[in-house]
């Protein structure tokens, strides 16, 4: 979908809403839904419907690595020969689990090296109480998550396999808010992807970023209001940044968690689709 098309079809779903009262675009403290509860074991995992026909076993090598002042991420990377683009991945407010891991070797298996990295100092939420205390202290000092990431850039660029200029970043909810962020630094990356995460919508601000978005959103989502989502998408467009903006009318935050009361498969499906595309497009092209 252009980016005419991706404005068009979120000024059809304001249409849809138009009965709903809609927020005032601000800049929220966001906070992930705390109905939604990492996956268990036995529960439903994305890679299980994402599955694109690859046993990422037999596709990706992967393994836990030291990328920062003692932090250890965990890194996908497919098992052959050749240099690759690669995705740093950022983690929900849950922290780095087995979620997202099984979704960095998923992601590796379609030809690129990503790196999962950890905001959280090795710990991991199980609890939205717990979540909650971890990502307060990152938004209340985010300077060392931000170094945190670009360093993960920085170790991913050094690597033999990975094609240093296409480096991108992906993060969900908590993350796609500091995929945001680390786009706002103006550290050199191919693309940022954002999945219902924290937004920016002042212009100078967003005049750092320099490579193409790509954003996925819930229409009912009461963290990230459309009308923020607008604004956003607006105001890129005024500074000149390529983007694609998604919106899925009928669904909330956090959508694409398969353990959460708001999980939609069918979305997810589609909104993971659209993002190996943007994926495609900005860092194989």
């Amino acid at each position: 979908m252009s980016q005419l098309n991706s404005l068009v079809a979120i000024i059809a779903i304001v249409s849809l809403l138009a009965a709903c009262q809609i927020r005032p675009s601000a800049a929220p403290d966001v906070q992930d839904n705390n109905n939604v509860e990492p996956a268990k074991e036995g529960e439903q995992k994305n890679v299980d419907m994402l599955d694109s026909g690859k046993n990422a076993d037999d596709y990706v090598f992967a393994e836990d690595v030291v990328y920062y002042d003692g932090t250890t991420g965990f890194i996908a990377r497919p098992n052959d020969d050749g240099t690759f683009p690669a995705v740093v991945m950022i983690h929900e407010w849950w922290g780095l689990n087995d979620n997202i891991k099984d979704m960095a070797r998923q992601l590796a298996a379609e030809g690129y090296v990503v790196l999962a990295v950890d905001l959280y100092d090795g710990q991991v939420a199980t609890d939205a109480a717990k979540a909650g205390e971890l990502v307060s202290a990152v938004r209340q000092n985010p300077e060392p998550a931000l170094k945190n990431l670009k360093a993960a850039v920085a170790y991913l660029r050094s690597q033999e396999d990975v094609i240093p200029e296409k480096v991108a970043s992906l993060g969900w909810c908590f993350g796609g808010g500091m995929s945001l962020q680390l786009a706002l630094t103006g550290t050199p990356l191919a693309a940022t992807i954002i999945y219902y995460g924290s937004l920016e919508t002042n212009a100078t601000k967003l005049a750092a970023i320099k490579q193409p978005v790509l954003g996925i959103f819930g229409g009912k989502d009461t963290s990230i209001p459309l009308a923020s989502v607008m604004e956003f998408n607006s105001t890129l467009g005024q500074i000149g940044t390529p983007r694609d903006i998604y919106v899925y009318p009928e669904v909330g935050h956090a959508f694409a968690n398969p353990s959460g009361a708001n999980y939609a498969p069918d979305e997810t499906k589609d909104a993971w689709d659209k993002t190996l595309s943007f994926l495609e497009k900005n860092l194989k092209q």
